[in-house]
């Protein structure tokens, strides 16, 4: 079933997200900058890393460093430092 955002009550507004939209993380960072715990789990393995910057040239310029991790229990997980804001955020793995 279809529900149009203009038939939906305050709550399920409230609870509505984005697809794969990032979500706040707890992250423990080792000194070099990468995750060493995430959301309490220690991380196993870093599988990746690599930057975004873009947008520079406009008042809400993009700036992250982004990290394909494998956690302790073998969940996946991608969690990204924006250094913009100064805060973690994770996304869905792949």
């Amino acid at each position: 079933m279809l529900v149009r955002p203009s038939e939906m009550t305050g709550r399920q507004r409230s609870t509505v997200h984005r697809l794969n939209e990032p979500q706040r993380a707890l992250v423990e960072a080792h000194v070099d900058g990468s995750p060493r715990r995430v959301n309490r789990s220690p991380v196993a393995l870093v599988r990746e890393e690599w930057r975004v910057v873009d947008r520079w040239w406009t008042e809400e310029p993009v700036s992250r460093r982004y990290f394909d991790v494998v956690l302790a229990g073998g969940e996946h997980a991608v969690v990204f430092h924006d250094e913009e804001v100064g805060r973690w955020f994770s996304q869905r793995g792949t």
